[in-house]
């Protein structure tokens, strides 16, 4: 079969008519495909400036506390204030059959405050003494002030008088023991309220808690009192 050629078109074709492409429509106020009113808009712009007004000041008031507590550590220097028991004397430590305890204990405290710029108020000082958890006398020390690099001697603090304290099976083995030896365990707590003077500025009242456990020779035993550290009762 022969190619025969297709004549030639003269003038314009006319074909069916291409659909124009598509509109898209934005309604008022909408962006991205979210719809948002004018006064909404607003008012989280305004939440979140606020918001992020609030969070920067929270940020710069940590920041500025923090500069001016690592700046007054920096100056001050603050170091607990150390209490001893630096002498002990017992004369009496005995049960009697209706569990009445009678005792005559001397305690003698050394208190160091090494601190160069702080000063201590001593307001008040509580102290107990305690055998086999219970407390069965109560004195309290002097009130004073204790200045910079300073140390202090205390006491004595007189326990003196008796007491009803109940002992357990196991208390009481503990104590014929200690009976046998001569030595007591005594535990003593101070309770104190005390205030912190730097330069001219004082602060509020504190109150920390001091526990001393102490052995302590009954008098005309053998055995000598051993000066104690105390610790702080947290």
């Amino acid at each position: 079969m022969s190619y025969q050629k297709q004549p030639e078109l003269n003038g314009a074709y006319y074909g069916p008519s291409i659909p124009p492409p598509p509109r898209s429509y934005n309604r008022p106020g909408k962006r991205g495909g979210r719809s948002c009113g004018g006064c909404c808009c607003l008012f989280d712009c305004l939440c979140g400036c606020v918001m992020s007004c609030i969070w920067s000041i929270i940020c710069t008031i940590l920041v500025i506390v923090g500069i001016l507590i690592f700046l007054f550590w920096l100056i001050v220097r603050p170091h607990e204030v150390k209490f001893h028991a630096s002498d002990a004397k017992l004369t009496t430590f005995n049960f009697t059959s209706n569990d009445n305890l009678n005792y005559n204990l001397a305690v003698n405290f050394s208190v160091r405050n090494p601190n160069r710029r702080i000063g201590v108020y001593y307001d008040t000082i509580e102290a107990n003494a305690i055998y086999a958890g219970q407390r069965f006398s109560t004195v309290n020390g002097p009130v004073f002030y204790q200045g910079h690099k300073n140390t202090t001697d205390l006491g004595p603090l007189n326990f003196k008088g008796q007491h009803i304290v109940v002992l357990g099976s196991g208390d009481k083995s503990d104590y014929n023991k200690q009976s046998n030896e001569g030595v007591y365990e005594i535990q003593l707590k101070m309770h104190l309220r005390v205030r912190f003077k730097v330069g001219l500025f004082k602060t509020g009242t504190w109150k920390p808690k001091i526990k001393c456990d102490l052995k302590v020779p009954i008098e005309g035993k053998s055995g000598q009192f051993e000066r104690t550290k105390c610790s702080y009762d947290l």
